[in-house]
């Protein structure tokens, strides 16, 4: 409903700033959380480069609140008079940490925190921002699709802390919203690969990689495969799981399709990117190189499947193909400016 206030946690983060784009043109009014009012500056460009050219300055429609998901401080004024939070916040480190509990903790502890305080402030739904990395990881490779029914085993092969940690801590909201949620209901959103326009200096794993081919930083392509979803689509589905009825205690794997290589990507930039993808590598490494935090993921294949979010929400994302091409035009245009 227009005019209604929506939290969303980590709103200087890729998806986070995409969120707030979509809530606004929708006609809500947003508050989103801090961990300084030093990041508001930063946060209010990032809007502004998602918002349509000539578009009305956010004015009171977007607040801001100091808030950080290790310490109760801050959140029940940040939830005060909020109809719907998007917890999209989450730790995401460069690297695996020392000690697994030092990512897995805070993730996990964070979406209790404001869980508890969504309850208490009478919040109507709380959409987590999880991970694929709930969904698909520590199972036997299979040609059957991942789906929304399929949790990650922790204690398989390949994990990591990260993957861990987004697992553990969806677990544990299901787990209070069963036994604690008191009325506030949960939805839970799981992207895979996020790609898509590039607001600001802080996006998405998946983003650096294509950085990384457009400057020819690597020597060729590992052989991975992994699913994309635009960022532009994973901020629809976070309205969509918001506010649709049939939405309330189900979750909703973001993909656009199935997997592509990383070959694949490599070539469409290549083909289609002119001048501007004259240095990304095409050549496949023979290596078994370990990526992606420290999981070796090298041939391996998850498919996905994000038919529930069609059929159940009606929700439609872009190709693959576009989102990895709106990524690199994005960055190149960053780049000159």
């Amino acid at each position: 409903m227009s005019g209604e206030l929506v939290l969303v946690t980590g709103g200087s983060g890729f998806v986070g700033a995409h969120c707030i784009v979509r809530l606004l043109e929708e006609g809500y009014r947003v508050r989103t959380t801090v961990r300084s009012p030093a990041r508001e500056p930063d946060v209010r460009a990032m809007v502004r480069a998602g918002r349509p050219e000539g578009a009305a300055d956010t004015g009171d429609d977007l607040t801001f609140a100091v808030a950080d998901l290790g310490a109760d401080d801050g959140w029940a004024e940040a939830l005060a008079g909020c109809a719907y939070v998007l917890h999209v916040a989450s730790p995401f480190p460069p690297g695996e940490p020392e000690h697994e509990d030092d990512l897995i903790v805070p993730a996990r502890d964070g979406a209790l925190r404001v869980l508890r305080a969504a309850r208490a402030a009478g919040v109507r739904r709380v959409v987590l921002t999880s991970s694929f990395g709930a969904v698909g990881y520590g199972h036997p490779q299979s040609d059957k699709p991942f789906t929304e029914e399929t949790w990650t085993d922790v204690d398989g092969p390949g994990m990591n802390a990260y993957v861990k940690s987004k697992t553990l801590a969806e677990r544990a909201a299901w787990e209070f919203a069963a036994g604690e949620g008191s009325g506030t209901e949960l939805t839970v959103v799981n992207p895979v690969g996020v790609f898509g326009p590039v607001l600001g200096p802080d996006y998405s794993a998946s983003i650096a990689l294509v950085r990384q081919l457009l400057d020819g930083a690597m020597p060729g392509v590992p052989r991975m495969h992994f699913a994309v979803v635009d960022v532009r689509d994973v901020a629809d589905l976070h309205l969509l799981a918001m506010t649709s009825p049939a939405a309330a205690g189900e979750r909703f794997v973001a993909a656009a399709g199935d997997v592509m290589s990383f070959h694949e990507i490599a070539v469409l930039l290549k083909e289609r990117m002119g001048e501007d993808g004259a240095r990304v590598p095409t050549r496949e490494l023979p290596d078994r190189s370990r990526v992606e935090g420290g999981v070796t993921n090298l041939d391996v294949i998850r498919h996905t499947s994000s038919e529930k979010a069609r059929r159940v929400l009606g929700w439609r994302p872009r190709p693959n193909e576009e989102a990895v091409l709106a990524t690199a035009r994005s960055l190149v245009r960053i780049a000159g400016a």
